[in-house]
This record gives structure tokens, C-alpha cells and sequence, in this order.
């Protein structure tokens, strides 16, 4: 639950969110229902997702959550808050009750379908028999039909249920109707099977449509909804990748097990190979590679040794570790994950917004019509069988349910498939937005680059040895503390030789004595006059953005080394594809126009923004924006915060600052900016699918509906109709639950 506060009426109220489980949901129309019921309540906006069959509430602090249950409750539904620590994705149901309607329902309705339309099996006074098993299939086989239709009616509602209802009970009194009173009960009657709702002048009964209704219904919803578990498949298994329980360590070396919620800050605990790790921490003792696959999507184990940084949940595949926790519970790197993708999945794409709007009126408008085709065949001369079943093919056929599943089926199995993938959406507006975007801004350092000083070039005086100097330098580099000699000291290797007469001028450089010589690195102005090899390197560094410095051994230049940032790895495919995809991208930095160039052109960027202070590189977005293109910005420290909150999307990466994350309406996990380019293609074919659903709900409608007003349909394949549109739109969702990214193909890096 959140807090956020706003002036009402002249104070100041707090608004909280609050997410309710919803139950009794069927289609779009229900969904519209339970909005409506909800926002009745002064100050209150809620959004209902029927996949999930979440309802997220945004509610002013003194209106209490039993308020919000009463009013679903008063639509004729079930409602209970979520806790916190819910999984997000839609929970698994218990459907052995489903189950077992559906199997006594398709026992009954068989055979009555089967005589109904294949005349030579029927005999003398079969439709009594029919009459006699589709009489439970009406009662008990319908029941939750009928009591949903009739909570929808006592509280002045309609949802699909009631089309559904309407359409067995018109069919089986139609039917009882012509059997005691219409001459279809003879001995000897006949009834041929059509395709179409037209009679032959002959008596009919509809059983079959009595009987095929509940059946087709009962068995879409149930195979919808293992399909739409099996959309949020991902994410269960998300919410469900911590461990357990967890080893710690006591101030005495003595370890023991106690479970995961014990835990705190600060506490020790044992990571043995082939464990998880049991939170986000740091490693104290030991050194191991880590499996980073099932929260990240990274393939290749990472290594891992003292110092670094941890995350719950990846499995140790090395030795064992000693971890001091550092974040436990909602704080962890896998909590945040599961709060970013339930809080993609609470919110409603535009398109599922007109959707719902739609099924609000759906069914008032298809009772309507079916009321309207009764009277117009009636008044046409038709006989009072026509009438009636052309009627009830209109209420059968029609299906809202597609409408209310087309945009948040696709959404959950997009949003579990970018949780697998390493691509986390705050909410499907980002998805729009990524969809729709153009231009791409990019930050460089951390975000293009790695953020970190690394040893890029050495170049020696005639005479000397590179690597042998680089020895001697890191050497007394290594007791400095400065990000250059710290990149040296590095680059030199892990056995250095020992320092005496160590000393070190701010700016200027460091010095000491190495194995019996005079060891001196300094920048390039300090040092004496450079030979023709240096001066080239100088000015190559110069070119690149990076900074140079001068290694004296005994007095004498002996070698000059360049430090800059470097590129990541996948940098340079990353922006050859986002431009292979018709996106502009731009550089966009606070770092010297040198370095920022450098890095540009070995990208192939062509627009470069250098030295933006980060109002700079709000205001240089709101430019673009103004200017009509569609932004993402791309970036990972505080200072690319302003700027990620003010463009169309934030993208930030996970390995950025939390004030990055935050601002980002779409985090890549890895810290990989080759992911981005996931993103925009899933986003792509996300929007693809919902286009297809949406297309495949309206028009089917649009098509069959008058189809069954005009009596060329039969109710009972309106039925099986009606539930086929819906497991069609699930399953093309479903589609994006195996989607693959482009395999990568080798691409330099640089140019």
C-alpha cells in the first residue's frame, strides 16, 4: 500500500492504493461493473484487470478497505484485499469442481446433440429423452449461470452471464413448450439438422442449444482459465525463486538454520554450492561463480569473490560463501522486480481502456437487439420458432469476453516474458510508449561505457619495454587511492613489487622507489620533454577523450599510458540495431566534449550533446518532445533522474542508482544496454498481438451478431462460437509467453 497527498475541499488527504482480489468476474462487462461500484465512492479511481482479477484502488486514507469490499459486493461479486507479499501473476485456482460440472454436463449433452442433428439416429419419442437429460444440464449444469445472471440483475447490471442465461432458458422453454403443446412430442417426429436458425414448417425443439450452450461455455472458461495460469507462469515462479531458509553464521562460528523472515541486516550467513543465496548482501569470505539465469536471464555464471555485491535468489554453482546481508524482505533486488511487475499488471493499456468502456454497454446493447430481432421476425409473419431461436442465437453468440481478455492477457504474458528476459515495464503504458517512441537519448558514462577508469593504451619510449614499465608504475600507483592509479594498478596485475619512499602530490602525480629505481608517474605538463613516440600516443589519447600520463623511470620518460572509460561490449550493436530499427539515437552526457565525441563516433552517433547538467538534459528533451518526436532516455546515475521522469519513457539500467530506477518507467536488469533492443521488439510484438486481439473481438461481433439476427446461424453453433473467440484471443496472447529475441550475431565493438 502507498501514500500519496493531495488538497481536497481546502485540506490536506492522503491517498493510499489498495489491491482487492475480485471474484465472480467474467467478462469485460463485469469488469466495467465493479469500476463503476468503485469509483461511486467520493474521491475513489480504481482500475480492474480481468485476467488477473485484480482491482487496484486509489482511495483517500480515511475511506477503510471494508468500504471498498462492501461496494464490489454490492455489484453481486466477491472481493478481499491482497497482502503485500502476494505473488503478482493471476493465482492458481482449484477447478476440480469445474471439472466435474463439466464432465456430468458433457455426459448429458452428447447424446442429446447427437440425436438432435443427425436425423437417422433418432427414434421413436427421442426428443423425450433429450428433453429428460437436458433438463439437469439446464438446472444444475447451468446453475452458475443463472446466479450470476440473476446478481447482475438485482443490482440493475448485465454481464455475460445473463446473455448466457437468457439463451439456455429460452432454448429449453421453447423446446418444453413445442413438446407439451406444439406438436413436437409425437411419436413419430423427425427433426432435420441445419445449419442455420431457419425451420422447415415442421415442429421443432432446440434442445440441443439448451444442452451445447453451458457445454461450450463451461468448457472455453475452463480451458481460458488454465490458459491465462499458464500466461502468469513466469511470474509465479518469480515470486517463488527465494530460498526458503538460510545458514547463518554466529558471532562464535556456530551456524544454524532459521527461516528467511528471520533474517536482518547486518547478520552473516553461509552459501554452500548449489544453494541460493538467501538475500541481497556482500561477500565477506570465500569466492564462488554465481547463476544469475533465473533472476537476470544472464546465461554465463558470474564470478564472485570478497567485496562484491550479491543478489537473492541466484544459485551458487562454485564454493562456498560467507554473506553479510545488507537488504532483506520488500528492500531486496527480488522484491523490487515482483513490486515492478505487479505494478505493470495493475494498470490498463489505452486500448484495454476503450475495450472495457465498449463491454459497459455491450450487453444492455445485445438484449436489446435480440428483443428488437424477436419483435421484427414476429412482425414480419415469421412463426413464433424462428423468432425465438434467431433471438436466442443473438444472445448466445454475442461475447464481450474477448473484448475484457484481449489487452491484459497479452500485457501478462508480455510482462512475464520481459521478466525472464531481464526487462522489467513499470506499467503498460510503458509498452505504448516504447512502441511508439523514435528517438532514442543515451548517456554515456555507465550507460554506453562500463563507468569505471580502465587502462586502454600503452605506449613506450625507444628503448624500454611497455609491460615492464606498466610493472613499475602499478606499482607505485598501487598505493594511491585515485581512480587512475587504481586502473593502473589493476591493469599491472595482482604481484607487484615492494615500494619504499612512497609520495604523492595532489594533481600532480605519485612517486617512489621500485626494485632500486626512481619510479615517477605524472601528467603529461609535469613531465620533461617527450620523445616523437609519446607525443603521437599524447595526442591519440587527447583524441579519444582520455587521459594520459607519463611514466619517468630514473629521470627519463619511459612510457606514457592512457586511461579513459570504456565502451561495454554490447554497446555498439546495441545502437547499430536501434537505428536498424528506425529509432534516432543521440548522445546525451554531462562528460567534455571530447570524450563525448570519441565515444560518438566510434558508436556511429551523430547528434551529441556534451557538458548537460541534468536541468541541461531535462530542458534538451522537452525541446525534442516540442519539436514533435517521441523520446526515450536511457541512463543510470542521479544526475539522468530529471531527465528519465520528463521523456515519453525512462529506461534506466539495474545497475544504475535507485533515483534512476525510480524515475524509469522501464528497467533493464542486467545493466545491459543490448537488452534495450529486447525491449523495443517485445514491446512491438506485444502491441502486434493486443492489435490482433482486439481486431479478432470487434469484428467477430461485428460480424456474427447480425449473421444470428438474420436467423443464418444455430444457437448451438453460436455457442460453440462464442466460446472459441475467447480461447483465441488467450491463446495468441499466449504466444508471447515461448517469443525469442533475435539471436545476436557477432558485431565489433568499435569502428
Amino acid at each position: 500500500m502507498s501514500a500519496n497527498p493531495i488538497a481536497v475541499e481546502g485540506r490536506t488527504t492522503e491517498l493510499v492504493t489498495t489491491d482487492l482480489m475480485v471474484g465472480g468476474m467474467t467478462c469485460a462487462a463485469c469488469v466495467s461493473r465493479v469500476e463503476k461500484k468503485l469509483t461511486r465512492i467520493a474521491g475513489v479511481s480504481a482500475g480492474v484487470n480481468l485476467a488477473t482479477g485484480r482491482a487496484r484502488v486509489l482511495h483517500p486514507a480515511e475511506v477503510p478497505v471494508a468500504d471498498l469490499v462492501a461496494a464490489v459486493e454490492s455489484g453481486g461479486f466477491t472481493a478481499e484485499p491482497v497482502p503485500d507479499q502476494a505473488p503478482p501473476a493471476a493465482p492458481v485456482e482449484d477447478d476440480r469442481g469445474d471439472r466435474l460440472r463439466l464432465t456430468v454436463v458433457a455426459v448429458l449433452a452428447v447424446p442429446v446433440i447427437a440425436l438432435s442433428m443427425v436425423p437417422g439416429l433418432q427414434f421413436d419419442r427421442w426428443q423425450w429423452l433429450c428433453f429428460a437429460l437436458a433438463a439437469p444440464v439446464v438446472t444444475w449444469g447451468s446453475r452458475t449461470f443463472h446466479e450470476r445472471a440473476w446478481r447482475s440483475l438485482r443490482h440493475a447490471g448485465a454481464t455475460m452471464d445473463t446473455l448466457v442465461s437468457l439463451g439456455v432458458i429460452a432454448s429449453f422453454g421453447w423446446s418444453a413448450y413445442a413438446l407439451l403443446w406444439g406438436g413436437a412430442g409425437a411419436a413419430g417426429m423427425r427433426m432435420p439438422f441445419s445449419l442455420t436458425a431457419g425451420a422447415d414448417g415442421g415442429a421443432h425443439v432446440y434442445l440441443e442449444a439448451a444442452v451445447g450452450v453451458p457445454l461450450f461455455v463451461l468448457a472455453g472458461r475452463l480451458m481460458e482459465g488454465r490458459v491465462r495460469q499458464r500466461t502468469g507462469s513466469a511470474l509465479r515462479a518469480l515470486a517463488e525463486l527465494g530460498a526458503r531458509d538460510v545458514c547463518v553464521r554466529e558471532a562464535d562460528g556456530v551456524e544454524r538454520r532459521i527461516p528467511i523472515g528471520q533474517l536482518l541486516p547486518g547478520r552473516e550467513f553461509v552459501v554452500r554450492p548449489g544453494e541460493k543465496v538467501a538475500t541481497d548482501g556482500v561477500v565477506v569470505e570465500g569466492s564462488s561463480a554465481l547463476d544469475l539465469s533465473l533472476l537476470t536471464g544472464e546465461s554465463i555464471p558470474v564470478e564472485t569473490g570478497p567485496g562484491d555485491r550479491v543478489a537473492g535468489a541466484t544459485l551458487n554453482v562454485g564454493g562456498t560463501l560467507v554473506v553479510r546481508a545488507i537488504a532483506v524482505g520488500a528492500d531486496t533486488q527480488l522484491a523490487r522486480i515482483t513490486a515492478l511487475v505487479t505494478e505493470a499488471q495493475a494498470g490498463k493499456a489505452r486500448a484495454q481502456r476503450l475495450a472495457d468502456a465498449v463491454a459497459g454497454v455491450f450487453v444492455p446493447c445485445v438484449l436489446a437487439i435480440a428483443v428488437c430481432v424477436l419483435g421484427f421476425w414476429l412482425g414480419a409473419g415469421a412463426g413464433a420458432q424462428d423468432a425465438v431461436t434467431a433471438a436466442v442465437a443473438v444472445l448466445v453468440v454475442a461475447c464481450p469476453c474477448a473484448l475484457g481478455l484481449a489487452t491484459p492477457t497479452a500485457l501478462l504474458a508480455a510482462t512475464g516474458r520481459g521478466a525472464e528476459l531481464g526487462v522489467l515495464v513499470r506499467g503498460p503504458e510503458g509498452l505504448e510508449s516504447l512502441r511508439r517512441i523514435d528517438t532514442v537519448a543515451l548517456d554515456k558514462t555507465g550507460t554506453l561505457t562500463t563507468g569505471q577508469m580502465r587502462l586502454t593504451a600503452g605506449t613506450a619510449a625507444p628503448g624500454q619495454d611497455s609491460h615492464a614499465v606498466l610493472r613499475l608504475a602499478g606499482a607505485v600507483e598501487h598505493r594511491s587511492e585515485h581512480p587512475i592509479a587504481r586502473a593502473l594498478a589493476a591493469a599491472a596485475g595482482p604481484e607487484l613489487p615492494a615500494v619504499t619512499g612512497f609520495r604523492e602530490t595532489a594533481g600532480l602525480g605519485v612517486s617512489g622507489v621500485v626494485e632500486g629505481r626512481r619510479v615517477r608517474v605524472l601528467r603529461p605538463d609535469q613531465a620533461p620533454e617527450l620523445p616523437g613516440e609519446l607525443r603521437e600516443a599524447l595526442a591519440c589519447a587527447e583524441r579519444d577523450g582520455h587521459t594520459a600520463v607519463v611514466a619517468e623511470v630514473d629521470g627519463e620518460p619511459a612510457a606514457l599510458f592512457a586511461v579513459g572509460d570504456t565502451l561495454r561490449p554490447g554497446s555498439y550493436r546495441a545502437v547499430h540495431r536501434l537505428r536498424g530499427m528506425g529509432l534516432e539515437t543521440i548522445l546525451l552526457t554531462g562528460d567534455q566534449p571530447g570524450a563525448a565525441r570519441a565515444v560518438a563516433e566510434q558508436l556511429g552517433i551523430s547528434e551529441v550533446h556534451a557538458g548537460a547538467s541534468p536541468e541541461g538534459k531535462a530542458e534538451l528533451v522537452a525541446e525534442l518532445r516540442a519539436a514533435g518526436r517521441t523520446v526515450a532516455v536511457v541512463g543510470d546515475g542521479v544526475n539522468d533522474a530529471v531527465a528519465l521522469a520528463s521523456a515519453d519513457l525512462g529506461i534506466a539500467l539495474g545497475s544504475g542508482t535507485d533515483a534512476a530506477i525510480g524515475a524509469a518507467g522501464l528497467t533493464l536488469v542486467q545493466g545491459d544496454i543490448e537488452a534495450l533492443v529486447v525491449a523495443v521488439r517485445l514491446a512491438r510484438r506485444t502491441l502486434a498481438t493486443i492489435r490482433v486481439n482486439l481486431v479478432w473481438a470487434f469484428g467477430y461481433n461485428a460480424v456474427l451478431i447480425p449473421l444470428a439476427a438474420t436467423g443464418l446461424l444455430n444457437p448451438m453453433l453460436a455457442a460453440a462460437a462464442m466460446s472459441a473467440s475467447s480461447l483465441l484471443v488467450v491463446a495468441n496472447s499466449l504466444r508471447l509467453r515461448t517469443w525469442q529475441p533475435a539471436p545476436r550475431r557477432s558485431a565489433r565493438t568499435t569502428r
